[in-house]
């Protein structure tokens, strides 16, 4: 068998990582999920989580229209293109950004939230490797 008929023979068989044990009959991490619970999934749990969820898309969105209407296209171009570069301009990957320009953009500069005071869940203050995440980010490894 030549090497092009051995090549077809692999690209049609079934990967490695589809026979995992995921899908319905997969044991749930249960310390980090908790308890499965289908309601939850299926429904909010209040009439208002959709809503809250998507408050600052439908405020960005009103603010947008209203500046359009009052100042045309020009406008909220410019203001988006402003969000835009002010979310690209990050610190080193292993640092954590609090994209202070973008709260000030968008005038959360005077306001406290939930995150400034417990800070969001998402940014932990784990601090990795310094050089493998740049190489990381930068492709190299």
């Amino acid at each position: 068998m030549n090497a092009r008929g051995l090549g077809s023979q692999l690209k049609d068989s079934i990967p490695v990582t589809e026979l995992s044990a995921s899908g319905p009959f997969e044991s749930q991490d249960l310390l980090r999920r908790g308890f499965p619970c289908v309601k939850n999934k299926l429904f909010p749990s209040h009439p208002l989580e959709l809503s809250e969820k998507n408050f600052q898309l439908n405020q960005d969105k009103m603010n947008f229209s209203t500046l359009r209407n009052i100042q045309g296209l020009f406008a909220p171009l410019k203001l988006q293109m402003e969000f835009k570069a002010v979310q690209q301009a990050q610190k080193l990957p292993f640092l954590l950004s609090s994209n202070f320009s973008l709260n000030i953009l968008q005038g959360n500069a005077k306001t406290i939230g939930f995150e400034d005071i417990l800070n969001d869940p998402s940014q932990s203050e784990v601090m990795g490797e310094p050089h493998l995440m740049v190489e990381h980010k930068l492709g190299l490894l």
